[in-house]
């Protein structure tokens, strides 16, 4: 059996990979290590732990999201229900609130039959591996499984309905922008004007993107309540899609798996721009007026230069992945930018992130991590940037996404491989040299293995199409070979 939580937490199909019993088992394991982890008294003057607990609007997550209140309060962990939020809210409000742990019920872009548990320690960052391993430990140990037998040693944890505290976490978002301190509500209270959902859907004041008409779509997800609030009480005109979630249309044709939709709804408003998020609102896509799509290294790009224009860009330096694409560390080499390269996956970017002491990093996919204000990728919050940027220039979003020229991108998956033999196969180091010599500094290659299948991905970039799949093709040929 292979490793219980992977890069996001554990995932799996809802009622049979994961069940209402391994949620509570997960919840139970994890209240134990960390209850170890900080000593028999269970907090400092012997409090019981605090966790907060989210989910997005998916079906399966009310039965989860039970189960794991279940398992905390019975081993003695208080328990903040959030409610419907997204992720980097989860982050949020674990830091915010000094929480011990965050927990995030989400299989973020998959569909609706999915879902997931991810862990957030004290802090808001991603719980570390090693504790991870501990929680799947206790789970496999011999008597463990279910609620906690007796009563915990300071008591039952008590459950409370925490869902007011969205506020804080918008009222944060907007606090990133200058001038905007004042714009959010009062913490920790149902704000003056809420609705049932207790979010004030009024703007207050003239604000950061006033003259932006902006469609959202929130794939139906943990951002249908809460992104539209967002850059209205920014100041924009905003016209949201996607954001009538109903327990199983999450990201069902729609969000930023589904540019196409958001690109239809802006020629459609004769919008400025587009906002696309995934089901958990990590992450962030958009398009700009004619309906183009503007992918993560172009908001990355766009973000980076915004941050060294205003000296917050910590080194000049920006963390992107091995798959960000040449146009942008071309771009970013043109205006004084280093660019630090990592694995794919948004967890080897934070790792370098806080390594370096970088503020700016994020993938092609749309996590984009600013870490000045965020632990973790947050769509909500990169929109909000991406947005300021083109109201302070005065400029097109197109225009703005011009910094770089994004070179054809060709992928490839060799399926059914020997990944080793591939690593050390002397024709395959020879054919990848022989493409980058063709290439020289117009294109680039990648070819490395899957961390999760028998497969072999292969990347080529050039300044025409053809020419990159040209050469994709003729690698995938020498790796079937071997």
């Amino acid at each position: 059996m292979g490793r219980l939580f992977g890069t996001d937490g554990v995932r799996g199909v809802a009622g049979e990979d994961l069940t209402g019993r391994m949620a509570m088992d997960v919840a139970t394991a994890a209240a134990g290590t960390l209850q170890d982890m900080r000593g028999a008294a269970a907090g400092p003057g012997g409090a019981r732990l605090v966790a907060v607990v989210g989910r997005d609007p998916r079906a399966s997550g009310e039965f989860l999201e039970a189960a794991v209140v279940a398992g905390l309060a019975g081993a003695g962990v208080d328990v903040l229900r959030l409610g419907v939020i997204p992720t980097p809210g989860v982050a949020f409000l674990t830091a915010e609130l000094g929480a011990d742990i965050g927990v995030m019920l989400s299989a973020s872009h998959n569909p609706a039959a999915d879902n997931g548990i991810k862990l957030f320690a004290r802090g808001g960052f991603k719980l570390p591996d090693a504790v991870e391993d501990e929680i799947e430990a206790r789970m496999t140990s011999p008597g463990a499984g279910g609620l906690a037998s007796g009563v915990p040693a300071g008591g039952f944890g008590r459950v409370r309905d925490a869902r007011g505290e969205r506020e804080r976490y918008l009222a944060h978002l907007l606090s990133s922008q200058p001038g905007t301190g004042d714009l959010g509500a009062v913490h920790g209270a149902r704000a003056p004007g809420a609705g049932a959902s207790g979010i004030v859907h009024a703007p207050r004041a003239a604000t950061p993107l006033a003259g932006l008409r902006v469609v959202v779509d929130c794939a139906h997800g943990a951002a249908s309540a809460l992104a539209p609030v967002l850059l209205r009480r920014a100041g924009a005109d905003v016209i949201a899609i996607g954001a009538e979630p109903d327990g199983e249309n999450i990201n069902a044709d729609c969000g930023s798996t589904h540019l196409e939709t958001l690109s239809a709804a802006v020629l459609k408003h004769g919008a400025d721009a587009g906002i696309a998020h995934d089901g958990d609102a990590d992450r962030c896509l958009a398009v700009d007026a004619e309906g183009e799509i503007i992918d993560g290294d172009q908001i990355l790009a766009v973000l980076a230069l915004e941050l060294k224009a205003r000296g917050l860009l910590a080194r000049d330096t920006v963390v992107a992945t091995v798959m960000s694409n040449l146009g942008f560390r071309k771009a970013m080499a043109q205006a004084g930018i280093t660019v630090v390269e990592t694995a794919v996956g948004d967890r080897y970017v934070l790792e370098a992130m806080r390594a370096g002491d970088f503020v700016l990093g994020g993938e092609q996919s749309g996590h984009i991590i600013m870490l000045d204000h965020a632990t973790t990728g947050d769509g909500m919050l990169t929109a909000l940037h991406l947005l300021a940027a083109v109201a302070r220039r005065g400029a097109a979003l197109s225009d703005l996404a011009r910094v770089m020229t994004r070179y054809p991108q060709v992928l490839v998956n060799v399926a059914g491989v020997d990944k080793k033999r591939a690593a050390r196969s002397p024709e395959l180091a020879a054919a990848v040299a022989a493409a980058e010599a063709e290439l020289g500094t117009a294109g680039r290659v990648l070819v490395r293995p899957s961390g999760t299948e028998p497969t072999v991905r292969i990347m080529v970039e050039a300044t025409d199409h053809e020419h990159a799949r040209r050469l994709a093709d003729g690698l995938a040929v020498t790796v079937r070979s071997l």
